[in-house]
């Protein structure tokens, strides 16, 4: 059994000793409570007598007891609901723990997908900079291969020419040689 507990309070100027089981600090907050209640009656309307204001008061705060009661009870109903629902919300959470879990799985999927790619790129990055400094020799023994046919072609052609003149002289001193056997045949004859 608990302990009842004496406690003294003043409400509207006169003392009360109030027997419980609240703790004096609960009973004096009360009565502090039931007071102010009082003393706001009188300060709207002096000419209340106190225990009319003390009828007001108790009728305000069964008001509000009232009113806190209906709300009390039509939380206890909209908390009832999410209890009522906890089976297939529950269930919803254990799908859409799966749909996770699924999603997770391809994502780590892709990731790998990502860093194989990645690696890819860089090897083939590698071989395009391996073709481009290939590429690069190249164009420069071409380069070198185009001037030294370039060369080679002046040469054949100062050879020609040079040739062509050979050839004329050589005309010529056969026309000379020619001449010359022509001259010792006319003169023998």
């Amino acid at each position: 059994m608990t302990k009842k507990i004496k406690t003294s309070v003043t409400i509207d100027g006169r003392n009360f000793t109030v027997v419980g089981e609240g703790s004096v600090e609960y009973v004096r907050e009360l009565a502090s409570f039931v007071d102010k209640k009082i003393k706001e009656m009188i300060s709207k309307n002096d000419k209340l007598s106190s225990s009319m204001a003390a009828t007001l008061a108790a009728l305000n705060i069964a008001h509000d007891l009232y009113k806190s009661n209906k709300e009390l009870d039509s939380l206890k109903v909209e908390a009832k609901k999410p209890l009522e629902n906890y089976d297939s919300i529950l269930e919803q959470l254990e799908k859409e723990r799966a749909k996770n879990d699924e999603l997770e799985i391809k994502c780590n999927a892709l990731k790998d997908e990502v860093i194989e790619s990645k690696k890819q790129n860089e090897l083939l990055m590698r071989e395009v900079e391996n073709y481009r400094k290939a590429l690069q020799i190249k164009e420069r023994e071409l380069m070198e291969n185009q001037t030294l046919i370039k060369k080679l072609q002046d040469k054949i052609y100062e050879n020609q020419v040079e040739l062509i003149e050979v050839k004329k002289e050589l005309e010529e001193v056969l026309k000379t040689i020619d001449e010359e056997k022509n001259l010792f045949n006319k003169e023998e004859v």
